[in-house]
């Protein structure tokens, strides 16, 4: 009977250490998908400049990177490509940080300016649970983004994408 106990108690101890010698910590994982989406885009330089925004994210399986793309139509259009580094908020959400190039020509401002520029994008991406739905808002800023007097440009945009 003494036994018995030692051995029940050896047992018990040596279930919960294999246990935890085989479970590992749990991690958010980046939301998985790439989308196309569409909404209102909302510039804020040079004056309020209400448009539309077109958006694409390709995302990198198995590594938290995005090749994104967004044409903004305002007054004039501009196509902002950016490589960007997800950061994973939960099984639903990422928030990410992306840099690239605004892509602008003409006279008219379009709501990230009138010229090539250096673009920083954050932004949110959140995926709607068991549909193909995502939710998306982020910003552009652009540096020197004005043929006449350079100037900072920033624009908001948000909208609603289809997961492929």
């Amino acid at each position: 009977m003494k036994h018995l106990k030692y051995l029940t108690s050896l047992a018990i101890a040596t279930s919960i250490l294999s246990l935890t010698q085989l479970s590992k910590p749990a991690q958010a994982q980046v939301a998985y998908g790439s989308y196309v989406g569409i909404g209102p885009s909302v510039g804020l330089s040079d004056g309020t400049q209400i448009g539309g925004v077109l958006a694409v994210r390709y995302k990198l399986l198995e590594t938290p990177v995005s090749f994104r793309a967004q044409a903004l139509v305002g007054k004039n259009v501009a196509v902002v490509p950016t490589v960007s580094y997800d950061f994973p908020l939960n099984w639903q959400t990422d928030a990410y940080i992306g840099a690239g190039l605004v892509l602008a020509g003409g006279d008219e401002a379009s709501p990230v300016g009138n010229k090539i520029a250096f673009a920083l994008q954050p932004g949110v991406d959140y995926n709607v649970p068991n549909s193909n739905t995502v939710i998306f808002g982020n910003a552009i800023i652009a540096f020197d983004a004005f043929r006449n007097g350079g100037g900072t440009a920033l624009s908001l945009q948000g909208g609603v994408g289809l997961r492929f």
